[in-house]
Parts: structure tokens; sequence; C-alpha cells
């Protein structure tokens, strides 16, 4: 997205660094990234949303501004089929028993693309994407969908606000950036677990947090697939957010959403990176993620 801009092609390069020099990445299968395809995306987002993108990719070497800090380049459209086709080929993975769980390294990432537009960085939700294609297409009943991004998943919670199947479970910082999240209550939405928590929150609030919100919607819920927003902004080290998570809060989330997947999905997760900017930071929490769904310990 240009110069300077935090979400930079650095970012998928430090996770494969540090996947390497951590001996993690020869115990993983590696597949590439297809494009996923309209109709798949169109589950979730409108014809408008997808021409916002579609129709307005520049030329080679100019930027299309979606909105003050998401700007299209030559190549955008393609890397957004292939971030959406990611969590979409992940899915029919996990689902056909190929892999035991998948984690998508994939930019740009997803959770604040609205259905009818693309914002904060975001072109298309690859997450909701993924999670209506489990829905619609593997005939799945229940899904969850569970964000620990420092920014709240907008576009998520808005994707499935009044849809029952898929339960929404996430922490984030407010008020903060996109200054949503904290609002949605009452009945028919008891499927949308929103935690906003303060600046400067840490790993020892955020435990305790998950264990009394989180796991006992998703224990009620019983989801036959979780579907991860995987954004490691909220760690001490990223200047993006203000919250003091460690890599070792991010292994202890997964563990326990690891246990929620054996107990009632057969272990089915897919996982789509969402933030992390801080690229030191970034690699070693997913590292630390990916080593505890890999069962490395």
């Amino acid at each position: 997205m240009g110069a300077g801009h935090p979400e930079c092609p650095e970012r998928l390069q430090a996770i494969d660094d540090q996947l390497i020099a951590s001996r993690i990445s020869d115990y993983l299968q590696h597949r590439e990234a297809p494009e996923a395809d309209i109709a798949q995306i169109a589950r979730v987002h409108t014809v408008n949303a997808i021409s916002l993108v579609r129709d307005n990719v520049p030329p080679v070497g100019e930027y299309y501004p979606l909105d003050s800090d998401t700007l299209l380049n030559a190549h955008s459209w393609k890397a957004a089929l292939r971030a959406a086709g990611a969590a979409v080929a992940a899915t029919d993975a996990v689902i056909r028993g190929e892999v035991d769980n998948a984690f998508c390294s994939v930019r740009p990432p997803g959770h604040h693309a609205r259905p009818s537009a693309p914002m904060g960085f975001c072109m298309f939700n690859n997450v909701a994407i993924a999670a209506r294609h489990a829905l619609e297409v593997h005939g799945l009943a229940r899904v969850a969908i569970i964000d620990f991004d420092v920014h709240h998943g907008n576009g998520t919670e808005e994707a499935f606000a009044d849809e029952p199947r898929v339960l929404m479970t996430s922490f984030f910082q407010h008020p903060f950036y996109p200054y949503t999240g904290a609002e949605l209550a009452g009945p028919g939405h008891d499927h949308i677990v929103n935690v906003p928590v303060p600046a400067y929150t840490g790993g020892d609030v955020v435990r305790q947090l998950v264990t009394e919100k989180w796991l006992p919607a998703l224990h009620a819920h019983q989801p036959q697939m979780l579907f991860i927003s995987a954004g490691f902004d909220a760690h001490r080290e990223d200047d993006m957010g203000q919250m003091g998570l460690v890599e070792a809060d991010y292994a202890w989330i997964t563990t326990q959403l690891m246990t929620i997947a054996r107990l009632y999905a057969n272990g089915r997760i897919v996982s789509c990176l969402e933030g992390g900017y801080n690229l030191s930071a970034l690699g070693r929490s997913v590292a630390a993620h990916l080593r505890v769904l890999a069962e490395l310990d």
C-alpha cells in the first residue's frame, strides 16, 4: 500500500523467517493459495463491494484509495482473491481430512471488510467467506469465529449479526479503531460475545476474560468448526495498539481453542492472519500459535 505503510509485504517474510529459524517450518505442509471465485466472495460481499476492488485497480506504480488508509495497487485484486481463496481452500482441506488444521499466512487481512465495502487495510473478509463456505457448501450447522486482533472485527460482526449459526467471540482494545463492538446487545445477538478492554490490558486479564466469557459461550454453542481471526497486534511490542500480550498468551489462547475443537469439531480449525505490524513480534507470535496448532510441544 505504499512506502511506510504498516500493512507491508515484509510481514509475511518475517513470519516465514521466524518459522525457519524456530525449526517449525519443516513440520508444516505448505500449500499455494488459489484464487477465490466471485461466487464464494459474494456469499459475504455485495456486488458493489466486489466491484470497488475489481474495477479500480490502478496501473503499475500508482495507487487508488478505497479509504484513507486502504489503497489498491496494480496487484491488489489478485492478492485479495488469493487471500480469500486460501481461507476457502484451507476450509476444504480441513473438512476433507487432508490436514488437521490450517493457518493462512495471507495479506491483505480481512476482518474490517464490511459486506458493503472494504476498509481498514482489508479488501474482502477472508474468515467470513470461509465460515460461510463451511455452512453453505459443506453443510455444517454451527461454526465459531474467534477474533483476538487488537481491533474489533466490525466487518465480521456485521456479516453475521443476524446469523445464530455463527458464534463470534472477540476481545479488542476500546475505545479504539474502528470504534465499534461495544454497542451490540439485546435479544437475538447472544451469539456475539464482544469483550472490550482498555488500553494496557495485559495477558493475565485477557486469560481471565477468555475463561469467563469465551469458553462458556463456545461450550454452549458446540461449534463443528472453528475459525480464528489471528491478529497479533495486541502484542506489547506492537505500536499499532496499546495492549500487553506476549507470545505465551497467544499460545495459551490457541491451546484453549484446540481443546474446544477436539471436543466438538473433530479438531477442525482454520486460522487466518489479520493484524500484527511489529515484524519481530509478529513472527514470534505466529510461531507460538503454529507450534500449538501443529502440536509440536
